[in-house]
């Protein structure tokens, strides 16, 4: 489970690390919530990933088949595990992979938390997938959420999910040729030692 994460990086950092072509200005946020609006990196088509740009979505994803979203939950992560086989997730994850930039993120249970940010202090890649979702009256909402997998050793007493970090960012977000089989292979636990934890 991740239902809050931090994005504190300047926004010149930010695209220096995730190589967006828009220069936006964001302020710092310390505590992003389900439902607000969210930066996510996508790729430009049929570019293995290397042109990417910026967007702002909503964190909560909603599949293109929803027909009334009042009543629809609201689907802030997936897990990692058959996301291929789900209909909510299978045309996004084959076509629309995205990263969401941050600087930490929570995670705990049972009066037990953390704070978790990549051991060398620099902003990550969660692994994500986006939708733009089309309404009966012709609207237009963009959406994402973020992939879950099982906690690595670090994160296990916290709990049993942590989001997926990825190392590899221009194979995740090439959505032509990196094979779904390599893509979904990339929706592991992080390896020890790449991240810490802050009280």
């Amino acid at each position: 489970m991740c239902g809050r994460y931090a994005l504190t990086s300047s926004p010149a950092l930010l695209r220096a690390r995730f190589g967006y072509d828009e220069t936006p200005d964001f302020p710092p946020r310390n505590n992003i919530l389900p439902t607000e609006p969210i930066a996510i990196v996508a790729s430009r088509p049929f570019t293995s990933g290397r042109e990417r740009h910026f967007r702002l979505v909503r964190w909560g994803f909603l599949p293109g088949f929803v027909k009334d979203v009042a009543s629809f939950p609201l689907i802030v992560n997936a897990r990692a595990e058959g996301v291929l086989e789900k209909a909510s997730f299978a045309p996004a994850f084959k076509r629309r992979r995205c990263l969401v930039p941050a600087d930490a993120f929570y995670t705990g249970r049972s009066g037990k938390s953390a704070r978790v940010e990549a051991a060398d202090g620099a902003p990550f890649g969660l692994a994500a997938l986006y939708e733009t979702y089309f309404d009966a009256n012709g609207g237009e909402i963009d959406t994402a959420c973020i992939l879950t997998t099982s906690a690595n050793a670090l994160l296990s007493p916290f709990g049993d999910r942590m989001p997926v970090v990825i190392a590899d960012v221009s194979a995740w977000l090439d959505n032509e040729e990196t094979p779904l089989g390599a893509a979904q292979a990339m929706l592991r636990p992080a390896a020890e030692g790449l991240l810490r934890l802050r009280p």
